[in-house]
Parts: C-alpha cells; structure tokens; sequence
C-alpha cells in the first residue's frame, strides 16, 4: 500500500488522546472487532462492558500530528500518518458515494487512544476491547498495540493494510448508522451465523472492500497490491468468531457468532472489493 507522496492530509480527522489513559477496566460500548467477540463467547454480559461516564474525553497533551503527518509521503513511513491518510481516503469515498446517491455524507473522527479512554457517547474502554465505533458520538476508536495482538495472538500477517482494513470497516459502521441501518442491531439480540448481528459485521466488511477497491480514486493512494490484499483477507480471517472462539475455548459454537467466520468475513470483504460498489452488500437478503 504507497500513498501518491504528494497527497495533502487533513489530521483534523484523527485526535490523538494518548497519554491521557484512565486505566478503567470496563470496556466500551460501541461496536468491536476482537474484544467483544472473545467476551462473548466466553459468557459475558455485553452490558457489563459500559461504563456509563457521559462526560467525555479530557483532552490530553498537545499532539503533533498536523507537524508530522502532512502529505502521502509522511503516511508511507509514519504508522501514525498512515492512519491519517487511510481515514482521509476512507472519507473522501464514501463522501462521493452519498453524493452520487443525492445524500450527504457526515464526516466522523478517529481517536487514537492507548491503554483506555473515555468516548463521548458510549462510555469508558480499555484497549483490551479492539477498535470500535461508537455511534452516539461518531468516531472510532482505536490503540495501535491492537495490531501486534492481531498478529501475535491471532495468527494475522500483519503489514500496512491490516490497519487499513479495520479502519475502513470501522467506517463501514459509520456509513451504516448514517443510512440507518445500525437500529437494526439495537433492535435485535439474536446470535449465529444468519443473525442480525452478523450481517451488519458482514456488510461493514464489504464496504471495507470496496473502499479498498476505490482507494487510489480517493487521490490519497498511488496502489495496492494483491500481497495487502492478502493482508486484508488475514486480518478478517483472524478476527472471525470460529478463529476466536477455537483461540479462546477450544471449540466452536456456531450459534453464539456475532461477527461471522472467517470464511464469511473474508467472503463480504472479496465481494466488496471485486464489485467495487456498496450496493453489492446487501447482507440482509438471503444467506450469508
């Protein structure tokens, strides 16, 4: 994955709250990759997770971002950069898809937190939670460190796009709650492959794929290669529930998925990228 050396990032999408950790041992209330899946099929109760602190963030020590991270360039060699030039370039698609469709895209931050942090909307979290969205505020959060555990514990390759495809199927979430389609999961507790739940992973996954297939349109990425790709694919087949669980317990229960396996999440990410249009993921008709 290069970024074009020239392109001009905008850090006013990404705050870095480092250093301001609270230490909290509850986690947060959005929607998570690794964490929330592990404490799910482990038994736990999802509410048990927030923290409720409707105060927000505190703002922590200055960052320097806007110095660092100022053109394509700084995000080929800065993994703090590259966060910046992928959530641009995740925006600036999706803010031609709405328009294509006669809506309006609302942009939304990334947070960058390390240990915990305190979102606005869904309470307190610690890293050990994954990356999120939070609806209520639109943002996603995330720690860094969570690539290596990706890598380490959970058998994922590792390399640039693995960040990139969490952060675009984080925003695969915020596309979802602008079209509204987030209510359905509040309104639905049921588990397992063919659930409500899993089909809102699913479909975020896909429009991680097809953010991935208009990347370099964005004007922010001069390539990627079939190898991040791969990558892409990993990182989603790492972070399914079967791989989960076998990880965790052992075995496997179908029934208690909330995120899809690793084949379905690798399946909707293929079809994403390969079809190149949203409106190839309809995760809501038929089987997944």
């Amino acid at each position: 994955m290069d970024f074009n050396d020239g392109a001009r990032l905008d850090t006013s999408q990404v705050r870095d709250a480092r250093g301001r950790g609270r230490g909290l041992a509850a986690g947060g209330g959005g929607i998570s990759i690794v964490g929330l899946i592990l404490f799910l099929v482990l038994g736990g109760d999802p509410q048990s997770l927030v923290q409720q602190d409707p105060g927000g963030s505190t703002p922590g020590a200055t960052s320097d971002l806007a110095e660092r991270c100022a053109t394509g360039a700084d995000a080929d060699r800065d993994v703090d950069c590259r966060v910046v030039g992928v959530v641009n370039s995740v925006q600036a698609y999706w803010t031609g898809a709405f328009e294509r469709t006669n809506r309006t895209y609302q942009e939304a931050d990334t947070e960058i937190f390390q240990g915990s942090t305190t979102t606005q909307g869904c309470g307190s979290a610690t890293s050990a939670v994954g990356p999120f969205y939070c609806p209520a505020d639109a943002t996603a959060y995330l720690d860094l460190g969570f690539f290596e555990s990706l890598r380490d514990d959970y058998g994922a390759s590792g390399g640039p796009f693995a960040v990139a495809y969490v952060l675009a199927h984080e925003y695969g979430h915020h596309v979802q709650n602008l079209l509204g389609t987030t209510e359905k999961r509040q309104r639905s507790r049921d588990t397992g492959p063919q659930s409500v739940a899993v089909r809102i992973e699913l479909q975020a996954d896909c429009f991680a794929g097809v953010w991935a297939a208009n990347a370099v349109d964005t004007g922010f990425l001069a390539r990627i290669t079939e190898a991040d790709v791969k990558d892409g694919l990993s990182a989603a087949a790492a972070v399914g529930d079967d791989r989960i669980q076998e990880a965790s317990t052992g075995r496997v229960d179908q029934e208690s998925w909330t995120h899809g396996s690793a084949e379905q999440r690798q399946t909707w990410f293929l079809k994403g990228y390969r079809g190149k249009d949203p409106g190839d993921c309809d995760t809501f008709t038929g089987r997944v």
